[in-house]
């Protein structure tokens, strides 16, 4: 609702945009604007007009947006939860960096829902069930969790009772799990009889972690987003004893895109870390929530 304003978006002058909204009002036969004394407002036309021709432009870009990016090779975006681009990838980052240095990758952390064509978004690692509708989509290695804690909790630790007379922290961003992959879920599958729903709980799998990591308790995290720390040995996770949900972060594009150089190379580089991540599980009883009775 200024003209001014929207001139400068433009980056033309006031006079060349009032000319066009004057040529604009004359083709449609009747005025879009009213002309106030220090504002405008909009005519009956114009509130009419503007929902469609709003869409109209949005839609516009987005095409703009997706077709500029074929003919680029050197950027990526890539957007993940907060939890995972702490704890998985930005450790990581420098690793890619050095092994693809012609790639400029940036990271966008946010789980809301996004398009690809209006966000400006290449790849996509989300974590869930799927499915992933008209999207290319490949699942990481197989999730699962198991008590983490840190070396000196850990001398406290030789059969799963011991986790009962400790702090047992949760991690409510996977509450949404059917079956549930919680603190009763680990229990029941180590043969342990209890009812856990005390001790304090975390929106973000980050900041259970970070909690452990600190000291205050024990947590049942996601093999996936603990491993750097129990590889660098500020964790250690003593049980063998595991849980698994057929939830899985997942590497989500555009059909078509996953074979864009700096994606390709993106996907294949975080499969073989993911690689790593499924090895770790090695020697260990991971128990599926589903077949926990």
């Amino acid at each position: 609702m200024s003209f001014a304003k929207a001139a400068a978006e433009l980056n033309v002058t006031p006079a060349a945009l009032s000319f066009q909204i004057k040529s604009l009002e004359e083709h449609l036969g009747q005025p879009l604007f009213i002309r106030l004394n220090r504002a405008v407002d909009l005519t009956e036309a114009g509130r009419t007009l503007l929902p469609g021709t709003s869409d109209g432009f949005n839609a516009l870009t987005a095409a703009w947006r997706g077709a500029k990016r074929l003919t680029d090779s050197t950027s990526l975006t890539v957007t993940a939860g907060p939890a995972f681009t702490a704890k998985w990838l930005a450790p990581r980052l420098y690793d890619f960096a050095q092994a693809h240095p012609e790639i400029e990758l940036r990271f966008s952390a946010s789980l809301r829902i996004m398009d690809f064509n209006r966000d400006d978004i290449d790849v996509a690692i989300r974590f869930g069930y799927g499915p992933d509708t008209g999207l290319y989509s490949e699942p990481l290695s197989r999730e699962w969790m198991t008590p983490v804690m840190t070396p000196t909790l850990a001398r406290e630790v030789s059969q799963p009772s011991d986790l009962l007379r400790m702090p047992l922290l949760h991690d409510d961003s996977i509450a949404f799990l059917s079956p549930p992959c919680d603190w009763n879920a680990w229990f029941n599958a180590a043969g342990v009889v209890a009812d856990v729903t005390s001790g304090p709980r975390f929106s973000q799998a980050d900041h259970a972690i970070d909690a452990a990591l600190s000291g205050g308790g024990v947590v049942l995290a996601r093999a996936s987003l603990a491993y750097q720390d129990i590889k660098a040995g500020r964790l250690v996770a003593p049980l063998m004893q595991g849980i698994s949900s057929e939830a899985r972060f997942r590497f989500i594009c555009p059909k078509g895109a996953e074979t864009r150089p700096q994606v390709a190379a993106f996907k294949a580089w975080i499969m073989a870390q993911a690689d790593e991540i499924g090895a770790f599980s090695e020697g260990r009883s991971i128990t599926p929530v589903e077949g926990i009775v």
